[in-house]
């Protein structure tokens, strides 16, 4: 009697233990997520931008976000200033590039691009009320014209410089948003910078686009030109993932107030 007493509870525990080191075995046992480290230049709405929580969030973010989860990672977003994005990806502190980067062939020639997923131009944003309509670079000769370092915005006013000859006081930025500012402000006649940034900043700021300067750019994903593997499966994700429903409603979270 006294055995049988005891042997009740001690089966008991033994069942408990047993359930319990079922349960907890294959957490201790499966392989780490698999992580994707994505880096962006949080300035760049509606692309990539901090929210009022101090959280990374955009189009781009979304984006990558739905692709990695087809593809089983986790994503890890690393922000960067927009000039150091592809060096940190040369040197592997990154694996993927999504920050509104434009396909160019000199880009092309130290990073591979995914498919194109969005396609813009550039507009020539001037402060409101102030009476200046540029409409093309030739009207911002001899002016104060804020872009951001590293962008396409800043390689077509050089080139337009170089070209022609002409004086435009060029002055690079970190960051549009500080561009935006100094333009408010009065220290800038106008900022050049890609069409849909350039509407938000419209929402935003004391600001109007006073033309568009048509490039017919490309956006695509950047990963290393030796990470082949990666490439082809953000590809196949992408093309599939622009014809969802989900992508149209990532669009129009954004851009659709």
């Amino acid at each position: 009697m006294a055995a049988s007493r005891y042997l009740v509870p001690l089966i008991a525990v033994i069942v408990i233990a047993v359930l319990a080191l079922l349960i907890i075995y294959p957490r201790l046992t499966a392989p780490p997520a698999k992580v994707l480290r994505v880096g962006t230049s949080p300035d760049f709405p509606p692309f990539e931008f901090i929210d009022e929580g101090g959280n990374i969030v955009g189009i781009d973010i979304d984006l990558v976000k739905a692709i990695a989860k087809r593809l089983g990672y986790e994503v890890e977003v690393i922000s960067i200033d927009f000039e150091g994005l592809i060096p940190a990806l040369l040197n592997k502190q990154i694996d993927v590039i999504a920050s509104g980067m434009t396909i160019t062939e000199e880009r092309a020639e130290v990073v591979a691009f995914t498919t194109p997923y969005w396609e813009a131009d550039q507009a020539i944003l001037v402060a409101a009320g102030s009476g200046f309509r540029p409409q093309s670079l030739d009207d911002l000769v001899e002016k104060k014209v804020g872009v951001q370092s590293g962008t396409t915005a800043e390689q077509l006013v050089h080139d337009y410089i170089t070209s022609t000859g002409k004086s435009i006081d060029v002055k690079s930025y970190p960051s549009y948003v500080l561009a935006v500012v100094d333009l408010v402000n009065g220290r800038l006649d106008a900022v050049i910078v890609d069409s849909p940034v350039a509407q938000m900043f419209v929402r935003e700021y004391n600001v109007e686009v006073s033309a568009i300067i048509r490039t017919e750019e490309k956006y695509g994903l950047a990963v290393r030109k030796d990470d082949v593997e990666l490439l082809s499966k953000l590809n196949e994700a992408l093309e599939e993932f622009l014809n969802t429903d989900e992508w149209m409603q990532i669009i129009d979270k954004y851009l659709g107030g």
